[in-house]
């Protein structure tokens, strides 16, 4: 499955509490489960007002029924082309 980061505009996004994330990690959790499979959440950024999520999906479209069945802003999805670390300089 292609990868995806999804950026999600969130004012307050770093404020929220350790029981909100676990809430809405849950939420999301449960719409993947229900979805059977066809969309992996692999981990998520919070910053101060966003949170960047990378995701597995066949394909954008999916990325964004997940977000309208959670209620989760998808401000914008971009496919991952490649991905570059420190090894890559040796």
């Amino acid at each position: 499955m292609p990868e995806y980061v999804i950026e999600r505009e969130i004012p307050g996004a770093g404020n929220l509490s350790e029981k909100e994330l676990q809430e809405i990690a849950a939420k999301a959790v449960g719409i993947i489960n229900d979805m059977g499979g066809k969309v992996k959440w692999l981990h998520s950024y919070v910053t101060g007002d966003k949170v960047y999520c990378v995701y597995f999906a066949a394909d954008e479209e999916t990325i964004r029924e997940h977000g309208r069945r959670g209620g989760f802003p998808v401000n914008r999805v971009s496919a991952v082309r490649r991905m570059i670390d420190p090894s890559l300089a040796s």
